[in-house]
């Protein structure tokens, strides 16, 4: 099955809008704003933070547009990736003030969420900085929201693990258990799938020496303390295997655990508890 992201994005366009005019249009804006009323609004950032879903809060206006066959403008003047403070403008947009006006929550829906996983991964990436260790996301996204979760991962200058259960295996604890040993889902796997990376979750460092000895690409060190993971590296290093660290983590402790020496420390609160950035729609005129 081929994906196209321009399309998944129109989807999820289409789904928010529809949730927010399921009801009808919007009666407030409809009765307090004349038809032939035009504006200029401002997207404003009201804490600092960095931004992304620049692309769904553009798609959202002209979607509604077409919908109401209304006409409208749009000027990214903090493209994604851009670090803002309070006061700062995002975006700004004109046309009719009804349009403006009932696209607006939509809007910032997507920005404040996405700008606040830009943001919480950016404070990741500044925790780990000097050490050589590198931010990833996981799966745990909000469901339907992967794709433009993970993009705003890379705004926020982290990197993507797996986008979905086909692109790459992860062997964890569940699937060690149901074929036997490490090496029995290793080697299960790459039989299956021989072109693609495996992944290992070890919870012990035999776990780790077996997922070194038969081949592993890259080890996932699961709750272990950052003593324990420099010996885990210090297993995988020589072999030319790679380290991740998983669980338990904070970004108090972040610095420690990237001194292990670890290649990537993923974070799943980066898509699943990341507070959304404080932004506002201010109409100029």
């Amino acid at each position: 099955m081929t994906y196209d992201p321009q399309a998944n994005l129109q989807r999820l366009v289409d789904i928010a809008l529809d949730e927010d005019l399921r009801f009808g249009p919007d009666v407030t804006t409809l009765t307090t704003v004349s038809a032939d009323a035009h504006g200029v609004a401002e997207v404003v950032a009201r804490e600092p933070g960095v931004i992304s879903g620049l692309d769904a809060a553009l798609v959202t206006l002209e979607t509604l547009a077409a919908r109401l066959g209304t006409t409208t403008t749009a000027e990214v003047v903090s493209p994604n990736g851009t670090h803002v403070g309070p006061g700062d403008v995002v975006l700004r947009i004109s046309g009719p003030i009804q349009t403006l006006l009932t696209a607006e929550r939509t809007l910032l829906n997507f920005l404040g969420q996405l700008s606040g996983v830009a943001t919480a991964t950016s404070q990741w990436v500044a925790a780990v900085e000097g050490t050589g260790a590198r931010i990833r996301d996981t799966r745990k996204t909000v469901p339907g929201l992967r794709a433009l979760q993970k993009a705003a991962v890379v705004d926020g200058g982290g990197m993507n693990h797996r986008m979905a259960l086909g692109d790459a295996a992860l062997i964890k604890d569940n699937h060690v258990a149901a074929a036997g040993s490490v090496s029995a889902a290793f080697r299960a796997v790459k039989q299956a799938a021989p072109e693609i990376s495996v992944e290992v979750e070890c919870d012990t460092l035999d776990q780790v020496r077996e997922a070194v000895a038969v081949g592993a690409e890259l080890v996932l060190l699961d709750n272990m303390s950052p003593t324990t993971m420099a010996e885990a590296v210090a297993i995988c290093r020589p072999a030319g295997v790679k380290t991740e660290a998983s669980g338990g983590l904070t970004l108090e402790n972040a610095q420690a655990v990237a001194a292990s020496g670890v290649d990537y420390i993923s974070v799943g609160a980066l898509t699943h508890s990341s507070k959304v950035l404080d932004l506002g729609l201010d109409l100029l005129s």
